[in-house]
């Protein structure tokens, strides 16, 4: 007799819109000091400041934030050259996004700093660890790494990263109820990048398995991770 095997449903990622707009910026103690820093420029005790905090901290949410404050562009350490320093500087104020160890091109990078000053732009950059941790081989590039104003984000309260799993389940159209939270909350790791993982995981596997997003599905997933 043969048998009739029920194929799997396919999940498809679909791409989700975060919203990235000062209204959907979620404050809490942990980013207080960085939010503080884009209300506060122009009169920043720098013109170029540092963002510094673990990945989904907020940082590139608090730099979009600013750009559409200060009509900045926005460019990736990673790809800034020497050649499209003066373009990325052409508005007079500049973010530059996720800044590594040995992940950016240091000359390009002291030219930014150097003609930046020079044309007394505001430039915002992000990083996940401070400067002083960078191996750098431009002598006169480290020491001026090293003196960029650093501002940090930390880990989230209680408060804040249930606002998190709720703000992350929101961006993905995801509706889920105060048990589901509560169940998360005191079960993942509390850190911005858990609270992320954690709902794309419920996502997917809602989206799969056809199924709504409840308590009993989340205590399935965690079980099984």
């Amino acid at each position: 007799m043969a048998v009739r095997v029920q194929p799997r449903q396919l999940a498809f990622a679909l791409p989700h819109a975060e919203s990235l707009t000062r209204d959907n910026f979620l404050e809490g103690p942990a980013n207080e000091a960085g939010l503080t820093l884009i209300e506060s420029w122009p009169d920043w005790p720098n013109r170029i400041m540092l963002l510094v905090g673990p990945e989904g901290s907020g940082k590139s949410h608090l730099a979009a934030i600013w750009a559409e404050q200060a009509g900045a562009r926005s460019i990736s350490a990673h790809a800034l050259t020497p050649t499209a320093v003066p373009g990325a500087l052409a508005t007079g104020a500049l973010v530059v996004e996720d800044l590594k160890p040995g992940d950016f091109d240091e000359r390009a990078m002291f030219h930014l700093m150097n003609l930046g000053r020079e044309d007394e732009a505001s430039i915002l950059m992000t990083a996940r660890i401070a400067p002083s941790a960078f191996e750098v081989e431009l002598r006169d590039l480290r020491s001026r790494l090293r003196a960029v104003p650093t501002v940090p984000l930390l880990p989230p309260d209680d408060l804040l990263f249930r606002g998190l799993i709720v703000k992350f389940c929101a961006d993905r159209q995801l509706s889920i109820d105060e048990t589901v939270v509560s169940y998360l909350a005191s079960r993942i790791e509390r850190s911005y990048a858990a609270a992320r993982q954690a709902i794309d995981l419920l996502d997917s596997e809602a989206l799969r398995l056809g199924r709504p997003v409840t308590r009993a599905l989340a205590a399935e997933l965690l079980r099984n991770a």
